[in-house]
């Protein structure tokens, strides 16, 4: 199958953004229960040099992880940052030092989210910035009021939503260019979402609609819930190419749709290693039939 090395984001805007499709997630770089700094720092640093040393130049990150640890070991490991690379943050919740998650979604919160970012990363424009719903669509729609505001301004180049329904996005689509999505998606979570009855959240419906708009769906949490998975098939075709089961559950999004973009997360340099040559797996039709 031939499968597309980079992915446009906001391609029809006056400013896209073209990544090499494997990006990286740095949610795992924070210490116990995403909250405070990482077990091992060195190798924390580390993994950030050596993904944009490996190709990658798409970072997804949060000032609510850590909180804010992911940023600033961002800026640590590679201010100043290369012309290619796109930081992608999130904004929408915040985290209390029992590591709980809260809504931090009006619209005085997000600009502070928004200037907490710009501040930690060292920069004077976000290049992607993604909502997170929190389910209260009221809520939703007046915060991403305020995130075009803020995109008016200069603050923010591009506009995503994260954690979204079907109904979610459309609504977003409605209100105004929305770049990517960012949801939970990946083999295994298909079935367990719709167990769960979360069938609109990240599911097929969800990457439905965003290739009908032509919008990179960025899945995340792919790799944590591969591994819950209900059958041995994942388990057969690594087996089939002597690679482990989080490879081939990256190889199977980059085959999935050429408007998926993957972001696995890692705090470990080896288990980043392996990832990274998930890129060089051909799978057949035949295998993307069975593991349909």
């Amino acid at each position: 199958m031939n499968i597309p090395k980079t992915i446009t984001i906001a391609h029809k805007s006056q400013c896209p953004l073209t990544v090499n499709r494997l990006g990286y997630g740095t949610m795992r770089l924070t210490g116990e229960g995403i909250y405070g700094e990482p077990l091992n720092r060195p190798e924390a640093l580390q993994i950030l040099k050596r993904a944009v040393e490996s190709g990658i130049n798409f970072l997804d990150t949060a000032d609510f992880y850590g909180e804010d640890v992911t940023n600033r070991l961002i800026s640590e490991a590679l201010y100043p940052y290369t012309d290619d690379l796109v930081i992608c943050t999130k904004v929408g919740a915040t985290r209390k030092p029992d590591k709980s998650w809260l809504p931090f979604n009006t619209p005085e919160n997000l600009r502070t989210s928004i200037e907490n970012n710009l501040r930690t990363l060292k920069i004077d424009q976000i290049k992607l910035v993604h909502l997170r719903s929190m389910g209260n669509q009221e809520i939703f729609k007046e915060g991403l009021e305020a995130m075009f505001t803020m995109q008016e301004e200069g603050k923010i180049l591009h506009v995503g939503v994260s954690n979204v329904s079907v109904s979610d996005l459309q609504t977003a689509i409605s209100m105004g260019n929305i770049a990517t999505v960012e949801n939970m998606y990946g083999n295994a979570q298909r079935t367990t979402l719709i167990q769960h009855h979360m069938k609109t959240y990240g599911g097929g419906e969800v990457l439905s609609l965003c290739e009908q708009h032509e919008i990179p769906l960025i899945p995340f949490f792919s790799l944590l819930h591969a591994i819950d998975k209900k059958d041995n098939r994942i388990t057969e075709i690594a087996h089939k190419y002597k690679v482990s089961e989080a490879q081939v559950n990256i190889a199977w999004l980059l085959h999935q749709s050429p408007l998926i973009l993957p972001i696995p997360g890692t705090s470990s340099l080896k288990h980043f290693e392996e990832n990274i040559q998930s890129v060089v797996i051909e799978l057949t039709e035949e295998d993307m039939q069975f593991l349909e």
